[in-house]
């Protein structure tokens, strides 16, 4: 999975009618990115997922679901990642030892680094092949992005599908 599609999907649905965020806490940043957090990166964080999930919900016309309120309109969302991807310019730097080497610069802060990788993998990806084959699941109260891996994929996990094709059941029998 890329890690624009695994930043992506530190939300879901939790079974009970709400989201479930691996990121609503600093603690969960922390476990998710492998960072030292705090709550102001917290929620640059958690705008740049909003904003990458707008992104993909516009990608593939994902229609109304439950994380909808959450999304931000296109401009808003491009703003947000192009902002977050160049928080870190970085400068190329010459060592002159044998074999010369380059070595990329920057004073940015974890934090920063953070935010302009997780920005500028979403860019790759959208910009990507891959973007072509890019989905939101359909399966009820799922709220998961996945590339479809071959013609017949239709969800995101197999769950999906039995609790797709269960809920049509349902709705035949009623």
């Amino acid at each position: 999975m890329s890690r624009a599609l695994e930043f992506a999907s530190t939300v879901r649905h939790d079974g009970h009618g709400g989201l479930a965020d691996d990121l609503a806490t600093v603690d969960g940043l922390a476990a998710w990115a492998r960072v030292d957090a705090n709550e102001e990166l917290r929620l640059r964080v958690v705008e740049l997922r909003w904003a990458v999930r707008s992104l993909f919900a516009h990608a593939v016309d994902a229609g109304e679901r439950i994380d909808t309120p959450h999304l931000m309109p296109l401009d808003e969302a491009l703003r947000v990642v192009n902002a977050a991807a160049a928080q870190v310019p970085r400068a190329a730097r010459l060592e002159w030892e044998e074999p010369l080497r380059l070595r990329y610069v920057d004073s940015a802060t974890e934090g920063e680094r953070l935010l302009a990788d997780l920005a500028t993998s979403a860019i790759e990806f959208l910009v990507s092949g891959e973007r072509a084959e890019l989905r939101a699941c359909p399966a009820p109260r799922c709220i998961r992005y996945f590339v479809k891996a071959h013609p017949q994929q239709q969800w995101c996990k197999p769950s999906c599908g039995n609790r797709a094709r269960v809920s049509r059941h349902y709705r035949k029998t009623r």
